[in-house]
C-alpha cells in the first residue's frame, strides 16, 4: 500500500499530538517522585503547635455489613480517643452482625436504611448531619477496615487545626504473609502514589489529593456536602475542598493502613472502584480545576490538577507502550526517525526512572530487584479492568468483599444509638 507525503505527515502529526498530551502526566510523575527523594525540611521551633489542650475529635466511619473487620478497627482506634473524643460508626444498610458488634463498645452508633441512596458519601453525610448541634473541633474520616499507627489522631488533630485545612496523612494497604507476588507489586504501586507522590508534593509546598483517614477543621467539612454515589468521594471531598479555598495539606508524621485483598474476585472489585473512579474525576475535575485556577488565579489548583491528570499507574504505562509501539511502527514503515519518536523515547525514560528510583529509596523492602520483571504481567491483570472503563465504566458503589480475621473484640455494651430524623 502506497502512502503518499502529505499522508506520513498527517500520521506524524497525529502521534505527535498524542505524545506530547501523554508527556504532561509523565512529567508530573518523574518531578513528584524526585522531589520526594530531596531531605526532609528541618522544623522551625518557632513554629511548633504550642496549644495548652488537643482540639476534639469526632472520627466517622461508615460501615456496610462489616461485621468481619468492624470490632478490631474500633478497638484499634479507641485507645487514641480522650474523654472528649467521639467515635461515630454508621452502619449503612447492612444486613448482618455490624451493628450488634459495634453495640460492645463505649461508641455511637447510627443505624442507616435507604435503599435509593446507597454508598459510603450518603452515610458520612448522615454522620455529619448527625453532629450538626454539638460539632467537634476535627472530623477525621476512616474505613471499617483500616489500621491506625500511635499518634495517629494526635498529630492530625493538632495540624487540622494549625492549619484550619484538610490533613492527609499516609495511607498504605500491605499484603497479607500469604499472598501472591500480584499482591507486592500491588503494594508497591500504592506506595507510590500514598507516600512517594504527596511526600514529593509536600516539599516543593504543593496541596496533595485526598484519599482515606483525612482530618478536617469542622468549619471546613461543614461547607461542602457528602451525600453521593462518588466512586472516589474522599477524592471528590478534597478537589471541592480545594476549589472552597482549602487545598488539602500531607502529613507525613501520622499513618493509617489496611491489608490487600486475597482473593482475585475481591481485589479486582476493589481495583476496578478505585481505578474507574480515578479515570472518571480526571476527565471530570481536571478541566474544572484548570478552570477554577484561572478564574480565581490560584497556582495551588493548577497543581492539583497537574497531580490529578496523572492516572493509574499500569494505565500510564500501557498508554505509553500503545503509543511507543505506533511510533516505531511508523518509523519503520517510513525508514527515518521522527520528532514524535524522540519525544516517546524522553517519555519512556522519565517515566522507568520515575518508578526505578521511587522503588529504590521506599520499595525495595517490598519486593525484590528481579522480581520487577513480573511487573507487565501485573499490567496484564489490569488490562480487563481498563477495557471495561472504555466499554462500561463502574458507576455504583461496590462493597469488596473482606477476608476472614480474628475473632471481634468484645466489652460491655455502652454504646449510644442516636434516635435521628434525618431526610435525603
Amino acid at each position: 500500500m502506497n502512502i503518499n507525503l502529505e499522508e506520513m505527515l498527517s500520521i506524524d502529526s497525529v502521534i505527535l499530538c498524542f505524545t506530547l498530551i501523554l508527556f504532561l502526566p509523565i512529567a508530573v510523575l518523574f518531578v513528584e517522585c524526585i522531589a520526594a527523594l530531596l531531605p526532609k525540611k528541618k522544623i522551625n521551633k518557632n513554629q511548633a503547635i504550642t496549644s495548652s489542650s488537643r482540639p476534639t475529635v469526632a472520627v466517622l466511619i461508615a460501615a456496610h455489613d462489616e461485621e468481619v473487620v468492624i470490632g478490631n478497627t474500633i478497638a484499634n482506634i479507641l485507645p487514641q480517643l480522650s474523654d472528649r473524643d467521639r467515635l461515630i460508626v454508621i452502619a449503612d444498610n447492612c444486613s448482618d452482625r455490624t451493628a450488634s458488634i459495634v453495640k460492645n463498645f463505649d461508641v455511637t452508633l447510627l443505624e442507616r436504611r435507604n435503599s435509593l441512596h446507597q454508598g459510603k458519601g450518603y452515610a458520612l453525610d448522615y454522620g455529619l448531619w448527625s453532629m450538626q448541634q454539638n460539632p467537634s473541633d476535627v472530623v477525621i474520616i476512616l474505613d471499617a477496615d483500616c489500621h491506625i499507627q500511635p499518634n495517629y489522631i494526635e498529630s492530625l488533630a493538632y495540624k487540622a487545626m494549625a492549619s484550619g485545612r484538610p490533613v492527609q496523612p499516609i495511607n498504605l494497604l500491605y499484603r497479607a504473609n500469604n499472598s501472591d507476588l500480584k499482591s507486592a507489586i500491588s503494594e508497591l504501586a500504592f506506595v507510590v502514589k500514598n507516600l512517594v507522590r504527596p511526600q514529593g508534593l509536600a516539599k516543593l509546598n504543593l496541596p496533595c489529593l485526598v484519599t482515606m483517614g483525612t482530618a478536617y477543621p469542622w468549619s471546613v467539612i461543614n461547607q461542602v456536602p457528602l451525600a453521593s454515589g462518588n466512586l472516589v468521594e474522599d477524592m471528590q471531598l478534597g478537589i471541592d475542598l480545594a476549589i472552597a479555598g482549602n487545598p488539602p495539606l500531607f502529613c507525613s508524621d501520622a499513618k493509617v493502613t489496611g491489608v490487600l485483598p486475597l482473593k482475585d474476585r475481591a481485589a479486582t472489585t476493589q481495583r476496578t472502584r478505585w481505578e474507574h473512579g480515578h479515570l472518571s474525576t480526571l476527565q471530570t475535575q481536571v478541566p474544572r480545576l484548570i478552570k477554577e485556577s484561572w478564574r480565581q488565579k490560584r497556582m495551588d489548583l493548577l497543581a492539583i490538577a497537574f497531580d490529578l491528570c496523572v492516572p493509574p499507574l499500569s494505565f500510564l504505562v500501557i498508554l505509553w507502550s500503545i503509543v511507543a509501539t505506533i511510533g516505531l511502527t511508523v518509523v519503520v514503515a517510513e525508514g527515518k526517525l521522527n520528532s514524535a519518536i524522540c519525544w516517546i523515547t524522553i517519555e519512556g525514560l522519565l517515566l522507568f526512572l520515575a518508578i526505578f528510583l521511587a522503588w529504590g529509596k521506599f520499595g525495595r523492602k517490598i519486593i525484590p530487584f528481579k522480581s520487577l520483571v513480573n511487573v507487565p504481567l501485573y499490567i496484564m491483570w489490569k488490562l480487563p479492568i481498563y477495557f471495561q472503563f472504555l466499554i462500561k465504566p463502574q458507576q455504583k458503589w461496590i462493597r469488596t468483599e473482606r477476608d476472614i480475621v480474628s475473632t471481634q473484640s468484645s466489652v460491655q455494651p455502652r454504646t449510644q444509638i442516636a434516635e435521628l430524623s434525618y431526610k435525603e
